[in-house]
C-alpha cells in the first residue's frame, strides 16, 4: 500500500540542488529516491522519472552548448540560461510536488 508523502516528493526535487555543492550529488540522491521509494510512495514515480528526464536532457542541453561557445559565444548564453533553469526549476517543482501538483519540467525530453 502506498503511502502519501508531499515533504519527501519536495525533497526528492530539491535533493539536485546538492549540484551546486558536491558536484554530482544532485544525480545520484534523487536517483537513490526515487528507485527506493518508487513502490511505497503515491506519486514518486512520476516525480522520478520527471526528475531523471529533466536531468539527462540538461546533460544534453550543455553538451550542445560546448561547441556553440566557438559560434559568437552563443555556448556562453546557453550556459547562463541553463544555469538559471538548473535552479529555480527544481525549486519550483518542489512547491508544486508540496501542493500535491504534478511535476513540469520545460524543455525537458521524455527517455524515462
Amino acid at each position: 500500500m502506498k503511502r502519501e508523502n508531499k515533504s519527501l516528493l519536495a525533497v526528492t526535487h530539491l535533493s539536485q540542488l546538492l549540484d551546486f555543492v558536491t558536484g554530482i550529488g544532485g544525480l545520484i540522491v534523487p536517483l537513490v529516491i526515487w528507485l527506493t521509494q518508487k513502490d511505497s510512495v503515491m506519486d514518486m514515480d512520476e516525480n522520478g522519472k520527471s526528475i531523471i528526464n529533466f536531468r539527462i536532457s540538461m546533460f544534453i542541453y550543455v553538451l550542445i552548448c560546448i561547441p556553440l561557445i566557438l559560434l559568437f559565444g552563443l555556448g556562453l548564453l546557453g550556459f547562463v540560461v541553463l544555469g538559471i533553469l538548473y535552479f529555480i526549476l527544481p525549486i519550483v517543482n518542489a512547491i508544486r510536488a508540496g501542493n500535491g501538483d504534478k511535476p513540469h519540467y520545460p524543455l525537458s525530453m521524455k527517455f524515462i
